[in-house]
């Protein structure tokens, strides 16, 4: 009895490991031109201060070519510095600065689907902040999928999981 139990769920087995369908067929062509994975793009940026806020504020609007979705996310980096003339140091926002008299001040940044904000926080009066802060700061600015999203992860591993080239990052003008 055990052996014809087993040979029975050999058979069964077989039947079901054996059978195959025709492959369906192929899925549409996507849009041409766009890029689904994500968008990535630079901007340099002069900070303005906003008296009524009491921040260094730069507005940069999101090129019309880049179509962010409501499951999107945006990241921000900073360039840090540039490592031996030709290797660019990227930091996520936000990024802290604690100054050598014991003030801080914080880059965050806010956005919507046209428009990200760039802010410059602190715990003074940051209309006397120094220009080495707020002008010819450049960012890179990520549209990315959700899934692509998590802290932490740096612009070299953000380019690497979009499959983007740094050089094919548009530059947009203040």
């Amino acid at each position: 009895m055990k052996k014809v139990l087993l040979l029975l769920a050999v058979s069964v087995s077989l039947f079901f490991v054996a059978c195959e369908g025709d492959p369906g067929p192929p899925g549409p062509e996507g849009l041409p031109g766009v890029n689904i994975l994500g968008q990535v793009f630079e901007v340099n940026v002069d900070f303005q201060f906003n008296n009524t806020t009491g921040l260094q504020e730069a507005l940069v609007n999101i090129p019309t070519n880049v179509e962010v979705f409501e499951s999107d996310v945006i990241l921000v980096y900073r360039l840090e510095k540039v490592v031996n003339g030709n290797a660019d140091a990227w930091s996520p926002l936000p990024q802290n600065f604690f100054l050598d008299n014991g003030d801080i001040i914080q880059y965050v940044y806010n956005h919507t689907f046209f428009d990200v904000e760039l802010l410059i926080d602190g715990n003074f009066n940051l209309s006397t902040l120094g220009f080495d802060f707020t002008n010819d700061q450049i960012f890179r600015i990520a549209v990315v999928p959700s899934e692509f999203a998590q802290d932490g992860l740096s612009m070299t591993q953000l380019l690497d999981g979009l499959q983007i080239d740094p050089s094919d990052i548009t530059t947009l003008g203040n």
